[in-house]
Protein backbone atom coordinates (compact mmCIF):
# COMPACT_ATOMS: atom_id res chain seq x y z
CA UNK A 1 0.00 0.00 0.00
CA UNK A 2 1.30 3.48 -0.88
CA UNK A 3 2.36 5.63 2.07
CA UNK A 4 -0.07 8.42 1.08
CA UNK A 5 -3.06 6.06 0.74
CA UNK A 6 -4.83 4.97 3.96
CA UNK A 7 -5.25 1.25 4.51
CA UNK A 8 -8.69 -0.05 3.60
CA UNK A 9 -10.82 -2.08 5.99
CA UNK A 10 -11.62 -5.66 4.99
CA UNK A 11 -15.18 -4.54 4.16
CA UNK A 12 -13.93 -1.94 1.69
CA UNK A 13 -11.35 -4.31 0.19
CA UNK A 14 -14.20 -6.76 -0.42
CA UNK A 15 -16.37 -3.96 -1.81
CA UNK A 16 -13.69 -2.94 -4.32
CA UNK A 17 -13.03 -6.58 -5.26
CA UNK A 18 -16.74 -7.33 -5.70
CA UNK A 19 -17.49 -4.35 -7.95
CA UNK A 20 -18.13 -5.61 -11.46
CA UNK A 21 -15.68 -4.69 -14.15
CA UNK A 22 -16.41 -1.50 -16.04
CA UNK A 23 -18.34 -2.92 -19.01
CA UNK A 24 -16.04 -4.27 -21.71
CA UNK A 25 -17.65 -2.04 -24.31
CA UNK A 26 -16.91 1.02 -22.16
CA UNK A 27 -13.31 -0.09 -21.63
CA UNK A 28 -12.88 -0.52 -25.38
CA UNK A 29 -14.36 2.94 -26.00
CA UNK A 30 -11.84 4.39 -23.55
CA UNK A 31 -8.95 2.62 -25.28
CA UNK A 32 -10.16 3.64 -28.73
CA UNK A 33 -10.57 7.30 -27.90
CA UNK A 34 -7.03 7.53 -26.53
CA UNK A 35 -5.81 6.39 -29.95
CA UNK A 36 -5.21 9.34 -32.27
CA UNK A 37 -6.02 7.16 -35.26
CA UNK A 38 -9.45 6.17 -33.92
CA UNK A 39 -12.18 6.71 -36.51
CA UNK A 40 -15.95 7.09 -35.95
CA UNK A 41 -16.57 3.68 -37.55
CA UNK A 42 -14.39 2.07 -34.85
CA UNK A 43 -16.62 3.55 -32.15
CA UNK A 44 -19.76 2.42 -33.98
CA UNK A 45 -18.45 -1.15 -34.16
CA UNK A 46 -17.76 -1.28 -30.42
CA UNK A 47 -21.18 0.09 -29.41
CA UNK A 48 -23.00 -2.13 -31.90
CA UNK A 49 -21.54 -5.20 -30.17
CA UNK A 50 -23.23 -4.22 -26.87
CA UNK A 51 -27.02 -4.40 -27.36
CA UNK A 52 -27.77 -2.84 -23.94
CA UNK A 53 -25.63 0.25 -24.59
CA UNK A 54 -26.96 0.47 -28.15
CA UNK A 55 -30.59 0.53 -27.01
CA UNK A 56 -29.92 3.10 -24.30
CA UNK A 57 -27.89 5.40 -26.56
CA UNK A 58 -30.64 5.33 -29.18
CA UNK A 59 -33.26 6.03 -26.51
CA UNK A 60 -31.36 9.13 -25.41
CA UNK A 61 -30.67 10.24 -28.98
CA UNK A 62 -34.35 9.93 -29.91
CA UNK A 63 -35.54 11.79 -26.82
CA UNK A 64 -37.18 15.19 -27.03
CA UNK A 65 -33.98 16.76 -25.74
CA UNK A 66 -32.18 16.46 -29.07
CA UNK A 67 -35.27 17.21 -31.19
CA UNK A 68 -33.80 15.50 -34.25
CA UNK A 69 -35.82 15.83 -37.48
CA UNK A 70 -36.33 12.07 -37.76
CA UNK A 71 -35.95 8.94 -35.67
CA UNK A 72 -32.41 7.57 -35.48
CA UNK A 73 -32.30 3.78 -35.81
CA UNK A 74 -28.57 3.05 -35.75
CA UNK A 75 -25.44 4.12 -33.89
CA UNK A 76 -23.77 5.13 -37.16
CA UNK A 77 -26.63 7.58 -37.85
CA UNK A 78 -26.38 8.86 -34.27
CA UNK A 79 -22.70 9.66 -34.84
CA UNK A 80 -23.57 11.51 -38.05
CA UNK A 81 -26.28 13.64 -36.41
CA UNK A 82 -24.74 14.25 -32.96
CA UNK A 83 -21.03 13.82 -33.56
CA UNK A 84 -18.37 11.39 -32.44
CA UNK A 85 -17.66 12.99 -29.06
CA UNK A 86 -21.31 13.29 -28.01
CA UNK A 87 -22.05 9.62 -28.70
CA UNK A 88 -18.80 8.54 -27.05
CA UNK A 89 -19.57 10.45 -23.84
CA UNK A 90 -23.18 9.26 -23.87
CA UNK A 91 -22.00 5.65 -24.01
CA UNK A 92 -19.59 6.08 -21.11
CA UNK A 93 -22.18 7.96 -19.04
CA UNK A 94 -24.70 5.15 -19.59
CA UNK A 95 -22.14 2.56 -18.47
CA UNK A 96 -21.44 4.50 -15.25
CA UNK A 97 -25.14 5.04 -14.54
CA UNK A 98 -25.77 1.31 -14.78
CA UNK A 99 -23.49 0.63 -11.81
CA UNK A 100 -25.19 2.76 -9.15
CA UNK A 101 -26.08 1.11 -5.81
CA UNK A 102 -29.58 -0.19 -5.20
CA UNK A 103 -29.17 -1.00 -1.48
CA UNK A 104 -31.73 1.15 0.39
CA UNK A 105 -29.76 0.86 3.64
CA UNK A 106 -27.17 3.33 2.37
CA UNK A 107 -29.66 6.18 1.84
CA UNK A 108 -27.87 6.77 -1.48
CA UNK A 109 -29.49 9.51 -3.56
CA UNK A 110 -28.93 8.15 -7.05
CA UNK A 111 -30.41 11.14 -8.86
CA UNK A 112 -28.41 13.59 -6.75
CA UNK A 113 -25.23 11.63 -7.42
CA UNK A 114 -25.90 11.56 -11.16
CA UNK A 115 -26.73 15.25 -11.34
CA UNK A 116 -23.48 16.15 -9.59
CA UNK A 117 -21.33 13.71 -11.59
CA UNK A 118 -22.76 14.62 -15.00
CA UNK A 119 -22.56 18.34 -14.23
CA UNK A 120 -18.96 18.00 -13.03
CA UNK A 121 -18.14 16.05 -16.19
CA UNK A 122 -19.62 18.72 -18.45
CA UNK A 123 -17.88 21.53 -16.58
CA UNK A 124 -14.55 19.70 -16.61
CA UNK A 125 -14.86 19.19 -20.36
CA UNK A 126 -15.35 22.94 -20.83
CA UNK A 127 -12.45 23.74 -18.51
CA UNK A 128 -10.15 21.55 -20.59
CA UNK A 129 -10.67 23.88 -23.53
CA UNK A 130 -8.93 26.63 -21.51
CA UNK A 131 -5.76 24.56 -21.05
CA UNK A 132 -3.31 24.15 -23.95
CA UNK A 133 -2.85 20.47 -24.80
CA UNK A 134 -5.58 19.22 -22.44
CA UNK A 135 -7.89 16.44 -23.65
CA UNK A 136 -11.58 17.36 -23.06
CA UNK A 137 -12.45 13.66 -23.20
CA UNK A 138 -10.13 12.80 -20.30
CA UNK A 139 -11.52 15.74 -18.30
CA UNK A 140 -15.07 14.56 -18.97
CA UNK A 141 -14.30 11.02 -17.77
CA UNK A 142 -12.45 12.27 -14.68
CA UNK A 143 -15.42 14.48 -13.80
CA UNK A 144 -17.88 11.65 -14.44
CA UNK A 145 -16.06 9.14 -12.22
CA UNK A 146 -14.46 11.37 -9.58
CA UNK A 147 -17.03 10.41 -6.92
CA UNK A 148 -17.37 6.73 -7.81
CA UNK A 149 -15.69 5.76 -4.55
CA UNK A 150 -18.92 6.85 -2.83
CA UNK A 151 -20.73 4.23 -4.88
CA UNK A 152 -18.28 1.56 -3.66
CA UNK A 153 -18.64 2.57 0.00
CA UNK A 154 -22.43 2.71 -0.26
CA UNK A 155 -22.43 -0.80 -1.79
CA UNK A 156 -19.94 -2.38 0.60
CA UNK A 157 -20.67 -0.52 3.86
CA UNK A 158 -24.24 0.81 3.52
CA UNK A 159 -24.83 1.39 7.24
CA UNK A 160 -21.57 3.31 7.64
CA UNK A 161 -22.26 5.31 4.48
CA UNK A 162 -25.65 6.36 5.82
CA UNK A 163 -24.03 7.35 9.14
CA UNK A 164 -21.54 9.48 7.21
CA UNK A 165 -24.39 11.19 5.36
CA UNK A 166 -26.07 11.98 8.68
CA UNK A 167 -22.76 13.14 10.20
CA UNK A 168 -22.29 15.43 7.19
CA UNK A 169 -25.67 17.08 7.77
CA UNK A 170 -25.45 17.31 11.55
CA UNK A 171 -21.93 18.75 11.60
CA UNK A 172 -22.30 20.78 8.41
CA UNK A 173 -19.22 19.29 6.77
CA UNK A 174 -18.74 17.89 3.29
CA UNK A 175 -19.34 14.19 2.78
CA UNK A 176 -15.70 13.36 2.05
CA UNK A 177 -14.75 14.75 5.49
CA UNK A 178 -17.60 12.83 7.12
CA UNK A 179 -16.46 9.60 5.45
CA UNK A 180 -12.97 10.08 6.87
CA UNK A 181 -14.43 10.39 10.36
CA UNK A 182 -16.97 7.56 10.12
CA UNK A 183 -15.31 5.06 7.77
CA UNK A 184 -11.67 6.05 8.26
CA UNK A 185 -11.11 6.80 4.58
CA UNK A 186 -12.83 8.97 2.00
CA UNK A 187 -14.13 8.15 -1.45
CA UNK A 188 -11.09 9.52 -3.25
CA UNK A 189 -8.74 6.70 -2.23
CA UNK A 190 -11.43 4.05 -2.72
CA UNK A 191 -12.38 5.36 -6.15
CA UNK A 192 -8.74 5.51 -7.25
CA UNK A 193 -8.20 1.88 -6.23
CA UNK A 194 -11.25 0.87 -8.23
CA UNK A 195 -10.03 2.73 -11.31
CA UNK A 196 -6.68 0.96 -10.92
CA UNK A 197 -8.56 -2.35 -10.84
CA UNK A 198 -10.35 -1.30 -14.02
CA UNK A 199 -6.93 -0.44 -15.55
CA UNK A 200 -7.68 3.21 -16.20
CA UNK A 201 -4.74 5.44 -17.16
CA UNK A 202 -2.55 6.70 -14.31
CA UNK A 203 -3.45 10.37 -14.85
CA UNK A 204 -7.17 9.60 -14.45
CA UNK A 205 -6.50 7.51 -11.33
CA UNK A 206 -4.49 10.37 -9.81
CA UNK A 207 -7.19 12.91 -10.65
CA UNK A 208 -9.59 10.89 -8.50
CA UNK A 209 -7.08 10.11 -5.74
CA UNK A 210 -5.90 13.70 -5.21
CA UNK A 211 -9.11 15.62 -5.92
CA UNK A 212 -9.24 16.81 -2.29
CA UNK A 213 -5.45 16.87 -1.75
CA UNK A 214 -4.25 19.09 -4.56
CA UNK A 215 -1.29 20.14 -2.43
CA UNK A 216 0.14 16.61 -2.76
CA UNK A 217 -0.05 16.26 -6.53
CA UNK A 218 -0.16 18.90 -9.26
CA UNK A 219 -1.52 18.24 -12.75
CA UNK A 220 -3.94 19.83 -15.20
CA UNK A 221 -6.43 16.98 -14.75
CA UNK A 222 -6.38 17.18 -10.95
CA UNK A 223 -6.82 20.97 -11.16
CA UNK A 224 -9.73 20.49 -13.56
CA UNK A 225 -11.57 18.05 -11.31
CA UNK A 226 -11.02 20.25 -8.26
CA UNK A 227 -12.28 23.33 -10.09
CA UNK A 228 -15.30 21.50 -11.55
CA UNK A 229 -16.23 20.39 -8.03
CA UNK A 230 -16.08 23.95 -6.73
CA UNK A 231 -18.21 25.23 -9.61
CA UNK A 232 -20.76 22.48 -8.85
CA UNK A 233 -20.89 23.80 -5.29
CA UNK A 234 -21.40 27.30 -6.65
CA UNK A 235 -24.34 25.96 -8.68
CA UNK A 236 -25.77 24.10 -5.68
CA UNK A 237 -25.31 20.61 -7.16
CA UNK A 238 -22.81 19.08 -4.76
CA UNK A 239 -23.53 15.53 -3.59
CA UNK A 240 -24.03 14.53 0.03
CA UNK A 241 -24.53 16.99 2.84
CA UNK A 242 -23.84 20.73 2.99
CA UNK A 243 -20.68 22.11 1.50
CA UNK A 244 -19.34 25.55 0.74
CA UNK A 245 -17.36 26.49 -2.33
CA UNK A 246 -13.71 27.24 -1.70
CA UNK A 247 -11.42 29.44 -3.73
CA UNK A 248 -8.73 27.72 -5.73
CA UNK A 249 -5.35 26.93 -4.16
CA UNK A 250 -2.47 28.77 -5.82
CA UNK A 251 -1.26 25.81 -7.91
CA UNK A 252 -4.79 25.14 -9.21
CA UNK A 253 -5.47 28.81 -9.95
CA UNK A 254 -2.18 28.98 -11.86
CA UNK A 255 -3.14 26.03 -14.07
CA UNK A 256 -6.70 27.26 -14.58
CA UNK A 257 -5.66 30.84 -15.31
CA UNK A 258 -7.50 32.69 -12.56
CA UNK A 259 -9.42 32.48 -9.29
CA UNK A 260 -12.78 30.75 -9.01
CA UNK A 261 -14.92 33.85 -9.62
CA UNK A 262 -12.89 34.75 -12.69
CA UNK A 263 -13.23 31.25 -14.14
CA UNK A 264 -16.98 31.13 -13.48
CA UNK A 265 -17.36 34.52 -15.20
CA UNK A 266 -15.34 33.31 -18.19
CA UNK A 267 -17.52 30.21 -18.58
CA UNK A 268 -20.67 32.25 -19.10
CA UNK A 269 -24.16 30.81 -18.65
CA UNK A 270 -23.92 27.32 -17.14
CA UNK A 271 -27.67 26.74 -16.98
CA UNK A 272 -27.79 24.84 -20.31
CA UNK A 273 -25.12 22.46 -19.06
CA UNK A 274 -27.05 21.85 -15.85
CA UNK A 275 -30.27 21.30 -17.77
CA UNK A 276 -28.50 18.83 -20.06
CA UNK A 277 -27.55 16.76 -17.00
CA UNK A 278 -31.09 16.91 -15.62
CA UNK A 279 -32.57 15.77 -18.93
CA UNK A 280 -30.15 12.88 -19.17
CA UNK A 281 -31.25 11.70 -15.72
CA UNK A 282 -34.94 11.93 -16.65
CA UNK A 283 -34.35 9.84 -19.76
Amino acid sequence: MRSDVPELSSELVNAVDSMPAFPESAQRILRLTRDASCAPKDLVEVIDRDPVVTVKVLRVVNSAYYSLPRKISSISHAVVFLGFNTVKNLSLSIAAVGMLPTNPLAGFDGKGYLLHSLTAAGIARQLAMKIPGADPHDFFIAGLLHDFGKVVIAQGMPIEFKKALEFSVWHEVSLHCALRDVVGIDHSAVGALLLEKWQFPVDLVEAVRYQHQVELKDSDLIAGVYTANQICRHLGVDFGGPSKREDLPANVAHRMGGNLDQIIAQMGDLKPLLEEARRFIRI
